[in-house]
């Protein structure tokens, strides 16, 4: 059985490929940065092996096991900053490297971005020279190059369906014209599992693409064709790269560093411009229209496998926030409220769908008001929502808050604040049991920083003496309408 070693496993294509591949057969081991992130059914988790690793440690690189047959490269770290990721990811590529040519892979494969030689954003040019360490190496390279991918969950379909969906008339940018050839996650997974151990791959680059070459503005109004939305869209040339950056900020889930990278890749014309690919495998491509649909099929159906606003850069978050799972006991304020339950199964299930479209059980105008002022200031706010309306896995992104801990064997559920504050927030729901009766306990706890942490509080309490309290409540009395 040939090993694989596959890194990026916790990202959007990563949690995507681990299934295809032990469906195939492989020995797959995955590379993450984070264990308590990583997330995956429990069938697929008991098939692999797990290793907790950052690339940019060099000599904890160097300590992998070398016995793998081939490898697939899939870290990127497009979201963090505006700017200033081609350092970061070059050293991890270069740590890389350095392991592969002291390991036994016949292959690595790495998954690029279409290249127009002419025009390079900071994102594109990041990705090529990471091609170019990585085929340094005297390990065989693959790179498969694509644009958009289309998919439930990927940051291209979510930001054009947050547009469409929010937005009747649009007022956009001049880049909604740019050409574009975007790919469906399905035959982006075709592609990188049938390259795998094809020498006629060794040592190339290919351009991967769906059959359609539309624009922008084409695939907005194609997603509300499928939605039954009847959209206008007007073209202003004069919104700059600022403007656009904010526009798609403001309306949509994705993060203001991310908004900035992506518009700057979107003024760029990407297609494929070859398909050398299909002399080694030919999937059958889905169209632009069909990949759209298939993604509401899987939204509709509550089976999202990854969504681009897990992942912690996304947010701007600090890489280690999983560390955040002891809550700090001194120098805090805290909201405990104890609310006795007579059926735990039933509770937990309304904690495990909070959030979301199920909202916070209480003054859900109010949670919004915030989500605003969050945006407003520069956080994420409440558009990011959550992957799934019912399953929550460490590390997902749950509106405003990221998921510390989901253990509901030991029924837990911790987040973590990752809006704006001037401190830090958690918030955890647990059961205890006290004199033979079981009691939801909801704990709020805020640690302040300096005195403007202080004031926030006390400027708040008014606010989370009844919303804590009903809330909790709520969560308790809650019972779901038949329909």
């Amino acid at each position: 059985m040939d090993k694989i070693l596959l890194t990026g496993a916790t990202g959007y294509i990563g949690k995507r490929l681990i299934p295809v591949l032990v469906d195939l057969g492989y020995d797959v081991t995955c590379c993450v940065r984070d264990i308590n992130r990583f997330s995956i059914s429990e069938y697929y988790r008991d098939k692999i092996t797990l290793v907790e690793l950052d690339f940019l440690n060099e000599a904890k690189v160097m300590n992998l096991p070398k016995d793998f047959d081939y490898a697939y490269f899939l870290i990127h770290s497009m979201s963090q900053k505006v700017g200033g990721f081609q350092m970061m990811e070059e050293q991890i590529a270069n740590n890389f490297a350095k392991w592969a040519d002291t390991s036994n892979l016949k292959q690595v494969v790495y998954l690029s971005g279409l290249i127009n030689t002419q025009v390079f954003s900071e994102h594109l040019k990041a990705r090529f020279a990471v091609e170019k360490i990585l085929s340094s190496s005297s390990i065989p390279l693959t790179v498969l190059r694509a644009g958009i991918v289309v998919g439930s969950g990927s940051a291209s379909f979510e930001i054009i369906r947050d547009l469409v969906e929010k937005l009747p008339v649009m007022v956009t940018p001049k880049w909604v014209n740019t050409l574009s050839q975007p790919i469906a996650v399905r035959n982006v997974i075709d592609f990188l599992t049938g390259v795998l151990g094809k020498e006629d791959a060794y040592y190339k680059s290919f351009d991967i693409g769906g059959p359609d070459i539309i624009s922008y503005k084409q695939m907005m109004l194609t997603l509300a064709e499928v939605r039954g939305l009847k959209r206008s869209i007007l073209t202003l040339p004069i919104m700059t790269p600022r403007l656009s950056s904010y526009w798609l900020y403001f309306v949509t889930s994705t993060s203001y560093p991310l908004a900035v990278n992506l518009v700057d890749s979107m003024k760029i014309e990407l297609r494929c411009k070859n398909d050398d690919i299909s002399k080694i495998c030919q999937p059958e491509l889905i169209s632009y229209k069909k990949a759209i649909e298939l993604a509401f099929e899987k939204v509709e159906e509550n089976h999202v496998i990854s969504s681009w606003k897990d992942a912690a850069i996304v947010s701007g978050a600090d890489p280690h926030i999983m560390d955040h799972i002891q809550k700090p006991n001194h120098g805090c304020y805290s909201d405990i409220q104890y609310i006795q339950i007579d059926d735990p199964h039933h509770v937990t299930k309304n904690i495990w769908n909070i959030g979301g479209h199920r909202g916070w059980y209480y003054a859900n105008g109010l949670w919004k008001i915030r989500g605003i002022i969050d945006k407003m200031i520069g956080g994420v706010g409440l558009r990011r929502g959550r992957t799934n309306e019912s399953i929550i896995n460490n590390g997902d992104a749950l509106d405003f808050w990221r998921v510390i801990v989901a253990d509901k064997n030991k029924f837990r559920l911790l987040l973590y604040a990752e809006m704006k504050l001037p401190g830090e927030a958690w918030l955890e729901f647990s059961l205890h049991k006290k004199d033979d009766k079981l009691f939801l306990k909801q704990e709020a706890v805020f640690r302040p920083l300096g005195l403007m942490g202080r004031i926030y509080w006390f400027l708040m309490l008014p606010f989370h003496i009844f919303i804590f309290k009903n809330m909790a409540k709520n969560i308790v009395n809650f019972r779901e309408e038949l329909p």
